[in-house]
């Protein structure tokens, strides 16, 4: 049992971001092409300087604010592998992709960005919108986070 969940373990990754099952948008009204939540993650999260969009890092960040949890509930992880309890695995596998969600979902509403700039907050008003906090327009983004278990091929 051992061994099996250890195999188990090592062969599974806890991935927090924006999988391609919410990575859908739906286009603003009079909108023609619709930028996904992955690219649209990407983009803030690493800038686009020909585009003049900084950086405005939410993924790295939030992962980062929790990291001693996460890596506490990966240790039960491997701890329950370790006496052969695949349910205790997973759900401890579970609970650290939850704490990963929340802690970047909580970084997009708290964290300190660079502003807006004005011709951004003047198309969020005509789109009946007075917001000015950056990455968080619709709200579409922040509820695309989430997490996935996936396992990778091995030996």
């Amino acid at each position: 049992k051992m061994r099996k969940a250890v195999k188990e373990l090592t062969m599974q990754r806890v991935m927090v971001g924006v999988p391609s099952t919410t990575a859908a948008r739906e286009p603003e009204p009079g909108e023609k092409t619709v930028i996904n939540n992955a690219a649209l993650g990407y983009i803030h999260e690493f800038g686009a300087p020909e585009a003049h969009i900084p950086a405005r890092p939410f993924l790295y960040p939030g992962i980062e604010s929790k990291k001693d949890d996460i890596t506490a509930i990966l240790k039960t992880a491997g701890t329950n592998a370790l006496d052969g309890n695949l349910e205790g695995m997973t759900n401890s596998l579970n609970a650290a992709g939850l704490v990963g969600q929340s802690a970047v979902q909580a970084q997009i509403v708290d964290g300190t960005f660079e502003p807006l700039k004005p011709a951004t907050l003047a198309a969020r008003r005509r789109h009946g919108r007075v917001g000015e906090k950056p990455l968080i327009d619709t709200g579409a983004l922040r509820q695309a986070i989430t997490f996935v278990i996936r396992k990778i091929s091995g030996n």
